[in-house]
């Protein structure tokens, strides 16, 4: 991690909620935000660390995992521009209850989380859209133990295709995440990913090349991931 520089939020182009919100309670000189670039793999936050900052992916990618037995995690959140780290703090967690790393150079933007709280508590508007991205969250989470349960491998895989499909907005898209990754997001082995992506492009059901992948027949992986 090093950081890139203190930054102007009226030069940023994210235009986030919290400086959105800084401005309008005219507090936004208070803000004081900084860039940090993570190179692919660093650990942006652990688990049980104390949560100093409020800190938002401006770019790159990051990964939202928990530990696993046997040094085998599991991935419960992709994060992508714009979403945020941290926001068990404004509700009373003082650490951090997962993990989070760098898939690719990732570049966030942190302030501190003493203010973001104070504007929690005094700003309704900022309160509700902090409590959607949280439930928001949650959401996706719940969802994965459904999938950790109920699906078999095949379901799984279909899902994590579909979820990174919808996070790139195209059936056509470069993976982002190593197939060790992919496993982890599917809750399965590196091997048994690989298998089943073989078996879907032997099926004709997604095209890969090298890190491309294009999603051929989006009605049957949704089928596949339901009944999967």
């Amino acid at each position: 991690m090093r950081l890139v520089k203190n930054v102007n939020c009226k030069e940023c182009a994210l235009k986030c909620d919290i400086y959105l919100t800084a401005r309008e309670m005219d507090i936004e000189d208070e803000l004081k935000p900084q860039y940090f670039i993570y190179k692919k793999h660093e650990i942006i936050c652990s688990k049980k660390d104390k949560v100093k900052n409020a800190v938002v992916i401006v770019d790159g990618n990051a990964k939202m995992f928990v530990d696993g037995i046997n040094n085998k995690n599991i991935i419960l959140n992709i994060l992508v521009h714009s979403n945020y780290i941290g926001l068990t703090a404004v509700m009373g967690s003082e650490d951090y209850i997962y993990n989070v790393a760098a898939i690719n150079d990732c570049t966030t933007c942190n302030i501190d989380i003493e203010l973001v709280k104070k504007m929690y508590i005094n700003n309704p508007i900022f309160l509700n859209k902090l409590n959607k991205a949280f439930v928001d969250s949650v959401s996706i989470i719940m969802d994965k133990f459904v999938s950790l349960n109920q699906k078999q491998i095949r379901g799984k895989v279909a899902e994590s295709l579909l979820y990174l499909s919808q996070l790139n907005d195209s059936k056509n898209y470069i993976i982002k995440i190593s197939r060790k990754d992919l496993g982890e997001l599917s809750s399965i082995s590196e091997e048994n990913t690989v298998r089943v992506l073989t078996e879907f492009k032997n099926e004709d059901i997604i095209v890969i090349n090298g890190k491309d992948i294009e999603l051929k027949d989006i009605e049957l992986l949704q089928r596949i991931s339901i009944f999967g």
